[in-house]
């Protein structure tokens, strides 16, 4: 298992646990991101984006709803004015032991530690889109993300909604 923490900095020696203001009765965590899941972080950190993919779960209907007419099994929409940004941006991709770290939340692919923790690698990530079409993961630029998020509320895929308060 590979676990990650991706940043717009390039120099971050070692990761401090940080209290998240919204996370209060929990402690100081490092927080880092499974393999599955760490394409949902190939953006510069405040851009918001919505992921979705079927579950063993997800409806026939819901996968055509969502899916019907792409051959992928995962798609990140963004909003369309991130789409400059997130072309030009680069980001770097902290691995980390996973030794260090326990299972936060399953369906996010979240590993946290309450100590700190230096990464083992750092790699600089240019062309975020293109790596993202490497994995086949397809890339949607619409407007707005709430008309997708509201569909994605009331249907049967997975999901992960981030960095949606920075959504218009």
């Amino acid at each position: 298992m590979k676990l990650y923490h991706f940043s717009e900095q390039s120099d971050i020696r070692s990761f401090t646990p940080r209290q998240l203001d919204y996370r209060q009765n929990e402690p100081a965590m490092v927080w880092t991101i499974d393999e599955f899941h760490a394409p949902h972080y190939y953006f510069p950190r405040d851009c918001p984006r919505v992921c979705i993919w079927p579950s063993d779960d997800t409806t026939e209907a819901d996968i055509q709803r969502f899916f019907g007419h792409s051959v992928t099994k995962r798609v990140v929409a963004i909003e369309s004015r991130w789409f400059e940004r997130v072309k030009s941006a680069a980001i770097y991709r902290y691995e980390f032991a996973p030794d260090q770290f326990s299972l936060y939340e399953a369906n996010a692919g979240y590993y946290t530690s309450t100590q700190t923790v230096q990464p083992v690698s750092v790699e600089r990530m240019d062309d975020l889109l293109h790596s993202l079409t490497c994995l086949d993961i397809e890339v949607r630029i619409t407007p707005s993300l709430f008309p997708l998020k509201e569909a994605i509320l009331s249907s049967t895929v997975n999901f992960s909604m981030i960095r949606m308060k920075y959504a218009q």
